[in-house]
């Protein structure tokens, strides 16, 4: 049993999001443009979560000050990616210069390759994984300052960013094919795999006593008459679903089978978030 706060809530998705950012950003074969959306994007979450924790709840010192070395760092990471952005991509330049070559022995037309810079070195993605780590420590302190047991609530706020982050950072990558429509699928395969990995240990944690099952039965009134409880299963069971839905869709070949993945992810961020924030305003103490 904690507490459902929106500072640990926000440092939780900003944390699990940065991570998956790694995840897709040490392949070397999306655009730089997606690591600085979503550093962005989780870096403006992370410093919400941290002002919402210094200004509007009881501060949690390590979780707030976490939530502030999030932001920072993630910035800071931007700003070097942006100053390496002339060396570009190794992955998607070996990929367009492979099927520029394949183009011109079919057709005999040669693209000049792309401009880069080889005197600047290029962004070590390793420096991902700056902003989870702070993120983690600030999540591990939350639980251990609100959570009781201790233990199941560290596990339960860790494994739970996870799977936020890997939900969200699939469904923005989906949408990435329209800004860099060549790019394998490779990526976005590895990101709702790893969705599929997480959703098991997220159900099994919300299920572990105190948890879920003394909802459905009735031994935690959720004030609806049960209803929330059943609720929070149809959002468990869609959610694995619509992961195992999504998979095979992109075993089609067709581009817009990526198209019709992302959309099946945006229902599944939805469903995922209930999974989650539900039992945890249900379990709040």
């Amino acid at each position: 049993m904690m507490p459902l706060d929106a500072s640990t809530f926000l440092l939780q998705w900003a944390t699990g999001g940065l991570l998956f950012c790694w995840v897709t950003t040490r392949r070397r074969e999306v655009s730089l443009g997606y690591g600085w959306l979503l550093r962005g994007v989780y870096g403006l979450f992370a410093a919400a979560g941290a002002a919402v924790g210094f200004l509007l709840l009881e501060t949690v010192w390590v979780r707030d000050l976490a939530g502030a070395g999030v932001a920072v760092a993630a910035f800071v990471v931007n700003g070097i990616a942006g100053a390496r952005r002339k060396a570009g991509v190794a992955g998607q330049q070996a990929l367009a210069e492979e099927r520029s070559a394949r183009v011109a022995a079919m057709t005999g037309i040669d693209r000049a390759p792309a401009d880069k810079d080889v005197s600047v070195a290029e962004f070590d993605p390793r420096l991902d994984l700056v902003a989870p780590a702070i993120g983690a420590v600030g999540i591990v302190a939350s639980g251990v300052v609100d959570g009781d047991p201790v233990w199941l609530a560290v596990a339960r706020l860790l494994v739970g960013a996870a799977f936020l982050g890997v939900v969200s950072d699939s469904m923005l990558l989906g949408h990435w094919y329209l800004v860099q429509p060549g790019m394998p699928r490779a990526p976005l395969l590895e990101l709702v795999r790893w969705a599929g990995y997480l959703w098991v240990p997220e159900l099994i944690l919300w299920l572990v006593p105190t948890g879920m099952v003394s909802v459905l039965n009735g031994t935690i009134d959720d004030q609806y008459n049960g209803l929330l409880g059943w609720f929070w299963l149809a959002c468990a069971v869609t959610t694995g679903g619509l992961l195992i839905v999504t998979r095979l869709a992109l075993k089609e070949r067709a581009y817009s089978a990526v198209m019709a993945a992302t959309g099946l992810l945006y229902l599944a961020i939805l469903t995922a978030f209930g999974m989650d924030v539900v039992a945890r305003a249900l379990l709040a103490p």
